[in-house]
C-alpha cells in the first residue's frame, strides 16, 4: 500500500465540538475545519467511528520526507525518565523507575503528565491528563490533584501538624517529591489561589476525622478527585481580584480534562480513572511472552454500563438526547472528565458567571451556547472508576497512556513492544499481509525490512518514546516504516489533528525480586 493511503487510513475524532471551547482556543480549531476538502464531512467525520480510507489532501502528498535525526530529535523532544534510588545497593521499592513521553497533535498540547512521591505517606503517584476545549483544565490537573491525593492520603495527626505549621508561620515539610520534564509548566500566578483551597479541604479533613485515624486508599482517591471538580467549579464561581486569575479559572472550569492515576506502594497498585485515558499491566508469562492485563474501563459510548448509568441518571423523556450519536449530549465523546462546566452547571449559573466574567469571555458568542436537550444537569461527573490490584512478581511493567495511544495500538501490542524492550528478547510473530496480495520478491523485501527493523529496534534510550514510534509509524505489517514516521512527523500544526490525537506515555517498571518478598511476608 502506497504510504500516502496508509497516512490517511484513520483519522481521529475530536472529543468536544468546536461550538463549545473558550476563544482563546478557537482560532486552531477553525482552522482545520475551514481548511478540509470540500468532500469532507466535518460533522460526520467528529461524530463517526468508521475510519476513511478516501481522505485526500494536498498536503499529506507534499509532506517532507524528515530524516532519521530529524525524526528523533521530534519524537525524544519530550521525554524523561527516573530510577528510584537504591539503598546499599538495593532498591527497596516495587518500582524501579518510569519513562515517559508526550508528543503534540494539537497546538499547543492538550495531553499534560505528572509523576511523584509521597513524602508523608508512602508510594508513588503517576497520571495523565487529556484535555479538551483547550488545555487549561489538563494543565490544571498536572498541579494539583496530586496534591489533593497525598493531602486525602495523611493520617489525622499529620493534618493537624500541617494547619499549625500554617497557622504558625513555620516552614512545611514537603507533601511530594515531583519527578518533572523542564517543559512541564507550572503557573506560578495561581499558587497561592491553589494553595488556599487546599488548605480548605484538608481542614475540613481535620473536622471529618479523629486522632489516630488513617485514610484508606480508594477512599482517598475518590474524595481527592471529587474535590478538586468541586474547587475547580467554585473557583470560576468565586471569580478572583486578579483579572489574569479570574480569567485562568474560567478557562479551567470551562475546559475539560480526563485523568488516568496509579498509585503504587508496595504490592497494592490502585488505578483512579475518570473518562477514557487507560492503564494497561504487562504481565509475563512463564514462556517468557507477555500479555495485557487492563486495569481501567473507557468512560464513552462503548462501555454499557456507562451508557446504562448516565441513561438511569436522567428523565425517560431524555433517553433519546442523553447520549446521541456516541456522545453526551451529542457533543462530549468521554463520560466522565474534570471541568466541563457547560455539562454541569444549570444554564441559569452560566449565563450570570459568564456576564460578570472578563470581556474576552462573555463578548464571545461560543462562550454562551448551550448544548442541546439541556434540562436535567450536571450530566457529567469526574467520580473515578477505582481498580485495586495485588502486584505479583510477572507483573513487569504499567502502560497509562491518553487515548492517542490506544486509538493506534491495541493493548496487546502495546504490551508486546514494551516486553520486547525491556527484555530484549523478540517474539517473532508470523509476517502478516494483512490481506494484500504479494509477490515471493515483496515478500523477501517485507522480511529483510523487517530484520533490519530488529537491529535497530533498540535506537531508542527511552521505552516511551520506542512506544510512540510504533504508534505513529507503524505499517499495516506492523512494523516501524520510516517513511510513513516521516510524513505523520512533518504534518503541518492545522492537519496533524485531522489524523491522530495527542499522545501522551508513561511506561512503570516494576520490581519482581522486591514484589516476590512482600507476597511471601504477607501471612496467609
Amino acid at each position: 500500500m502506497p504510504v500516502t493511503s496508509q497516512l490517511l487510513r484513520a483519522l481521529p475524532r475530536n472529543k468536544v465540538l468546536a461550538s463549545t471551547l473558550l476563544p482563546c482556543q478557537l482560532q486552531s480549531h477553525v482552522v482545520s475545519i475551514t481548511q478540509r476538502p470540500a468532500s469532507s464531512r466535518p460533522s460526520h467525520m467528529w461524530q463517526s467511528h468508521q475510519h476513511s480510507r478516501s481522505f485526500q489532501t494536498a498536503c499529506a502528498l507534499h509532506s517532507y520526507i524528515l530524516t532519521p535525526p530529524q525524526v528523533n530529535s521530534i519524537l525524544k523532544a519530550n521525554e524523561y525518565s527516573f530510577k528510584v534510588p537504591e539503598f546499599d545497593g538495593k532498591n527497596v521499592s516495587s518500582v524501579m523507575g518510569f519513562e515517559s513521553n508526550q508528543l503534540p497533535a494539537n497546538a499547543p498540547i492538550e495531553d499534560r503528565r505528572s509523576a511523584a512521591t509521597c513524602l508523608q505517606t508512602r508510594g508513588m503517584l503517576l497520571g495523565v491528563f487529556d484535555g479538551h476545549a483547550g488545555c487549561a483544565c489538563a494543565q490544571a490537573l498536572s498541579e494539583r490533584l496530586f496534591y489533593y491525593i497525598a493531602v486525602s492520603l495523611l493520617p489525622h495527626d499529620t493534618l493537624c501538624e500541617l494547619e499549625a505549621a500554617v497557622e504558625n508561620g513555620r516552614a512545611l515539610s514537603p507533601i511530594l517529591q515531583w519527578h518533572k520534564h523542564p517543559n512541564d509548566y507550572f503557573s506560578r500566578e495561581a499558587q497561592m489561589l491553589y494553595f488556599r483551597s487546599l488548605r480548605t479541604y484538608w481542614q475540613e479533613l481535620i473536622d471529618l476525622t479523629s486522632p489516630g485515624e488513617i485514610p484508606e486508599t480508594r477512599e482517598a482517591l475518590l474524595s481527592a478527585f471529587k474535590r478538586l471538580d468541586s474547587d475547580i467549579s467554585l473557583e470560576a464561581q468565586v471569580g478572583d481580584p486578579s483579572a489574569f486569575l479570574h480569567y485562568w479559572v474560567l478557562r479551567v472550569a470551562f475546559s475539560g480534562a480526563t485523568a488516568c492515576v496509579a498509585h503504587i506502594d508496595g504490592s497494592d497498585l490502585y488505578i483512579a480513572n475518570s473518562g477514557d485515558a487507560r492503564a494497561v499491566l504487562g504481565v509475563q508469562e512463564e514462556d517468557g511472552s507477555f500479555t495485557a492485563h487492563t486495569l481501567s474501563n473507557d468512560h464513552n459510548a462503548q462501555n454499557e454500563d456507562e451508557v446504562s448509568r448516565i441513561r438511569g441518571e436522567h428523565p425517560p423523556s431524555e433517553k433519546k438526547t442523553v447520549i446521541r450519536q456516541d456522545r453526551l449530549l451529542g457533543l462530549l465523546m468521554p463520560f466522565r472528565a474534570f471541568g466541563d462546566v457547560k455539562f454541569k452547571w444549570s444554564i441559569e449559573l452560566q449565563k450570570r458567571v459568564l456576564e460578570s466574567g472578563p470581556d474576552q469571555l462573555h463578548e464571545n458568542e461560543h462562550t454562551k451556547f448551550i448544548p442541546p436537550s439541556y434540562h436535567t444537569p450536571p450530566y457529567l461527573t469526574a467520580e473515578p472508576e477505582i481498580t485495586h490490584h495485588k502486584l505479583r512478581p510477572q507483573d513487569r511493567f504499567l502502560v497509562i497512556g491518553s487515548d492517542g495511544l490506544w486509538e493506534t495500538l491495541h493493548r496487546q501490542e502495546v504490551v508486546r513492544i514494551v516486553g520486547e524492550y525491556v527484555t530484549g528478547v523478540h517474539q517473532r510473530q508470523p509476517l502478516k499481509v494483512g490481506g494484500y496480495r504479494v509477490t515471493l520478491g515483496e515478500m523477501q523485501g517485507l522480511l529483510e525490512e523487517r530484520k533490519a527493523h530488529l537491529s535497530s529496534a533498540f535506537e531508542d534510550q527511552n521505552v516511551a518514546t520506542h512506544l510512540m514510534r510504533h504508534a505513529v509509524g507503524n505499517n499495516e505489517f506492523g512494523t516501524v516504516d520510516h517513511e510513513r514516521l516521516s510524513k505523520m512527523l512533518s504534518l503541518p500544526e492545522e492537519l496533524a489533528r485531522m489524523y491522530r490525537d495527542d499522545i501522551t506515555i508513561i511506561v512503570t517498571h516494576l520490581n519482581p525480586h522486591v514484589i516476590g518478598a512482600q507476597s511471601r511476608d504477607v501471612p496467609s
